[in-house]
C-alpha cells in the first residue's frame, strides 16, 4: 500500500460529509416549518413527522460522526505511510472503509425513514381529497 491508496478516498469521504450536511440542512428547514405549522394547526400528521424527524436528526448525526471517523483514519493511514509504518497504516485504512461502511449503513436506514416522512404526507394529502 502506498500513499495514493488512502488519498484516493479522501475526494468521496469529503463529498459524502458534504450530502450528509446538506440532508441536514434540509432536515433542519422541515423542523422549523413543522414548527411554524404545530403553532397554528394541531393534527396528528405533524406529531408522526415531529417522530420520524427526531429519528433522522439521530441517524445523521451518527452518519455524520462515522463519516469524519472515517475521514481521520483515513488521514491518520497517510500519516502511517509517510513515517514508514506500513503495517498501522493498512489497520488504520481498513478501520476507515469499515467505518465508512457503517455511515453509508446509517445513510440508507435514514433514506427509507425520509420515503416514511414523505408517505405521511401524501397519506395526509389523500385524506383531505377524499374529504373534499
Amino acid at each position: 500500500m502506498d500513499l495514493t491508496t488512502p488519498a484516493l478516498l479522501f475526494p468521496a469521504i469529503s463529498l459524502l460529509l458534504l450530502a450528509y450536511t446538506n440532508r441536514f440542512l434540509v432536515l433542519a428547514q422541515l423542523i422549523r416549518q413543522l414548527h411554524e405549522r404545530r403553532r397554528s394547526d394541531v393534527q396528528d400528521v405533524t406529531a408522526r413527522q415531529i417522530a420520524n424527524l427526531r429519528k433522522r436528526i439521530g441517524l445523521i448525526k451518527a452518519m455524520q460522526a462515522y463519516g469524519v471517523t472515517s475521514f481521520i483514519l483515513c488521514a491518520l493511514s497517510m500519516f502511517f505511510i509517510f513515517t514508514n509504518q506500513g503495517r498501522i497504516a493498512e489497520i488504520s485504512f481498513g478501520l476507515s472503509l469499515f467505518v465508512l461502511v457503517l455511515s453509508l449503513g446509517y445513510s440508507l436506514y435514514e433514506i427509507a425513514i425520509s420515503t416514511d416522512a414523505i408517505k405521511i404526507e401524501l397519506e395526509d394529502l389523500e385524506k383531505k381529497q377524499k374529504d373534499l
